[in-house]
């Protein structure tokens, strides 16, 4: 539990005029980064950022406690976008190690109020300060100025949100879309969906469409003599980053059977990218984030990804018209999170 401790202040206690700044946090159950932002408008200039360990600490209050220790700044407001599902300002998670309760941090921060939404929610309000060459386009499309948005992000999971449009602008809403059932297309993927129902009796869109998915998929092709695993790919699975030892054999054109892989992996994603833009009605744009992505673009665009993004049916013509992009930028949560964190201070 995050204690009830005295408010977090900064190291200099000196009397003279502090720097108000943007407290922001993109926290991860393997990594968090902090930064400080100084406002200006949409634009955001980086003033301090640090790189933490979350498993290295007991609570995020202790993180971000030692973080301000180092800072001559005063905090204006501050948000943190964590990959979890955000229920009433409370994370829910497995995965990040601490219980984190938005008042309990607002008051340590002495603050009136603080910003704790999803990852992907944070994604989104990011794509409002982002800049456009920060963006890959995969479909240039036809974008409605007030037409709702969607964002899929396939990292360590596969985290999906809306981007809704009123008459305030856009307003992100989280979703646990990427936990939802697989939806199979075509004998390989039946089978494929057997096999992730028998490896972990669920078969989620999350098991097939990310880092672990990726790693799924190869496995399944291996499993099913699909393909010959070669020598040193074996030698590296469980010593490496898997998701990204597939990448690069197939990129790099050494490995047939991660060839294989990742073009089932982009025919998938590209499928649940459409269901995706489908369900929020994406006429201004389909985004996509997370760490794999900005590595493959390439072969997002020569692949079946589009393909399988449009392939609706009745709603092929519509799905054509969306445009599809690619968010470059690494730290487009971290960004994200200090856009919420200003609207939160214009607010109050």
């Amino acid at each position: 539990m995050i204690s009830q401790a005295k408010p977090i202040t900064t190291a200099d206690p000196a009397p003279i005029k502090r720097e108000k700044c943007l407290l922001a946090g993109d926290v991860g159950g393997t990594k968090t980064i902090l930064s400080l932002f100084r406002p200006n408008g949409k634009r955001l200039t980086p003033v301090a950022e640090q790189v933490f360990r979350s498993h290295e600490y007991g609570s995020l209050e202790s993180m971000v406690r030692e973080f301000l220790s180092n800072q001559p700044h005063s905090i204006m407001a501050a948000s943190f976008g964590v990959a979890a599902a955000v229920v009433r300002g409370k994370a829910i998670t497995n995965n990040i190690p601490w219980h984190v309760d938005s008042r309990e941090l607002a008051n340590c921060l002495g603050l009136e109020e603080l910003g704790l939404i999803n990852d992907l929610e944070a994604n989104a309000y990011g794509l409002e300060v982002l800049e456009p060459e920060e963006f890959f386009v995969l479909n240039e499309g036809y974008a409605d100025d007030q037409g709702n948005r969607a964002v899929i992000s396939a990292g360590t999971g596969l985290g999906q949100a809306g981007v809704v449009w009123t008459k305030n602008g856009y307003v992100p809403l989280a979703s646990q879309g990427g936990l939802t059932d697989f939806a199979p297309n075509g004998e390989l993927q039946i089978e494929l969906a057997r096999y992730l129902s028998n490896r972990y009796g669920h078969a989620s869109w999350e098991r097939a469409v990310s880092g672990p998915g990726l790693r799924n998929i190869y496995e399944f092709l291996r499993d099913t003599g699909r393909g010959e695993e070669p020598a040193w790919m074996s030698e590296q699975l469980d010593l490496t980053d898997v998701a990204m030892l597939i990448t690069d054999g197939a990129v790099s054109g050494t490995s047939e059977l991660c060839v294989k892989a990742l073009n089932l992996f982009i025919s998938i994603f590209g499928a649940e990218a459409g269901n995706v833009a489908l369900k929020f009605t994406a006429t201004g744009g389909l985004f996509i984030g997370g760490g794999i992505s900005p590595r493959i673009v390439r072969q997002l665009l020569e692949g079946p990804f589009m393909s399988s993004f449009v392939e609706k049916g009745c709603r092929k013509p519509i799905m054509k018209n969306i445009p599809v992009k690619v968010i470059l930028n690494p730290k487009a949560a971290l960004m994200g999170a200090a856009h919420h964190a200003s609207l939160i201070y214009e607010r109050i």
